[in-house]
């Protein structure tokens, strides 16, 4: 794992999908991926399903890595759609963290069940830029510090957000309107489960990352 300080910065491998009949019925389901590095080592939350695995693959190596360069897998609830592809990083520790608990400095988990009951989220106070390369060539007084909220399925799509309607499929309603809440009073930037990012506050809509993906447009009805 790296040693060396730095502020923990987040990089969209895999933007999230999820397709739906007339019906509404989910025919496919495809989770956000995201790579945090951080002082102690690159973290992976949450790997999508399966079939993702060479675009996963693809973005890091655009970054210069591989599935060997990551240290520790943390996936957002259980679901196959978010974990189907941990076999990608051979020498990642897979760790599930209790609410609340440190995963690296500036990056912690936090308990929102409702869509399942083992659904967490992973805060990270994160160093954002606009850098393709790898490592990033920018100065570090030039980096913004925002909280990042890497939500899974419990804060699945910008519908989601926008009409304050928690996903579809939940185990427990109030549970899943509770995560959901929480998660909008503490951060500034959003990954959801099924979406491309946005901001919570109004007017900042628009999110850059190092990686740029083609963006899926989710509802709010994950």
């Amino acid at each position: 794992m790296r040693s060396d300080k730095i502020q923990p910065r987040v990089y969209l491998l895999k933007t999230g999908s999820i397709l739906r009949d007339q019906a509404g019925n989910i025919l496919d389901a495809r989770s956000s991926v995201t790579l945090i590095e951080s002082e102690r080592g690159r973290i992976i939350v949450d790997t999508g399903q399966e079939g993702d695995g060479e675009e996963i693959l693809k973005a890091l190596a655009e970054l210069g890595l591989d599935g060997s360069d990551i240290d520790i897998i943390v996936n957002t609830h259980s679901h196959p759609d978010h974990c189907a592809n941990n076999w990608l990083f051979p020498r990642a520790l897979k760790i599930s963290p209790n609410d609340g608990e440190e995963i690296a400095p500036g990056v912690r988990a936090l308990a929102t069940p409702g869509h399942s009951p083992d659904s967490i989220s992973i805060v990270v106070d994160a160093a954002i830029h606009h850098a393709a390369s790898h490592p990033p060539e920018v100065d570090e007084a030039e980096l913004a510090t925002q909280r990042v909220v890497i939500a899974g399925d419990a804060l699945p799509t910008l519908g989601n957000f926008q009409k304050r309607t928690p996903p579809a499929l939940h185990y427990d309603r109030l549970l899943a309107v509770a995560s959901m809440d929480k998660i909008i009073a503490i951060a500034d930037m959003v990954i959801p489960g099924h979406d491309r990012p946005f901001y919570v506050r109004e007017g900042e809509r628009r999110v850059s990352f190092p990686l740029k993906k083609h963006l899926a447009t989710g509802t709010d009805r994950d």
